[in-house]
């Protein structure tokens, strides 16, 4: 059934970039807030060494997972394989957020590319466990595609547009947590 992997080596590297979804949970520290788990495009993720990983972080409308790593650094990565052989990768560890602002933003943002979307920031994660499992509770999907929404959403808000979004929706989470620190910087 399950194990846990000593770092990302290449088989689990080539399993991570086939994958076209992932999955990020993180909680606020303490008994009260809102737990969260947002779906993620896996094509802004990236394995930067054999225990640190990181995604360009698009617009959105709430800011839970970069107020929460603020806050305490706990998150956690679900990978799930929903075609070809089962199985599930899980990537626990202590995550950051570096924003256009942040010192390191400029040298690790070359490693994503072009893209299509509204980016607010990098998260980066420092590994500490890897547990892979079956999956076999996992149902097939088909991929079909990205959706071009998010693109078409950036394309009509232009700069100014995307950078008062965020200071409006980005600047705080559901519980009141700091979010974006240089919103739309």
């Amino acid at each position: 059934m399950g194990r846990q992997l000593e770092a990302i080596d290449d088989p689990l590297r080539q399993f991570l970039a086939a994958q076209h979804l992932f999955f990020v949970a993180t909680a606020p520290s303490g008994d009260g807030g809102h737990v969260n788990c947002s779906p993620r495009s896996a094509d802004a993720f990236r394995v930067l060494g054999p225990a640190t990983v990181a995604w360009l972080d698009g617009v959105g409308s709430g800011i839970e997972t970069i107020a929460h790593l603020r806050q305490n650094g706990r998150i956690v990565l679900m990978f799930c394989a929903f075609d070809g052989a089962p199985r599930i990768v899980r990537l626990h560890g202590r995550g950051d957020a570096l924003e256009h602002g942040d010192p390191g933003f400029a040298a690790l943002r070359p490693a994503f590319g072009d893209v299509t979307f509204a980016e607010r920031a990098i998260v980066r994660v420092a590994v500490s466990r890897i547990a892979d499992s079956c999956g076999f509770g996992v149902p097939l999907y088909r991929y079909e595609g990205e959706r071009e929404q998010m693109a078409h959403w950036a394309e009509k808000k232009g700069v100014a547009g995307a950078r008062s979004y965020m200071r409006e929706k980005n600047s705080a989470s559901l519980d009141g947590l700091p979010g974006l620190r240089f919103p739309g910087a």
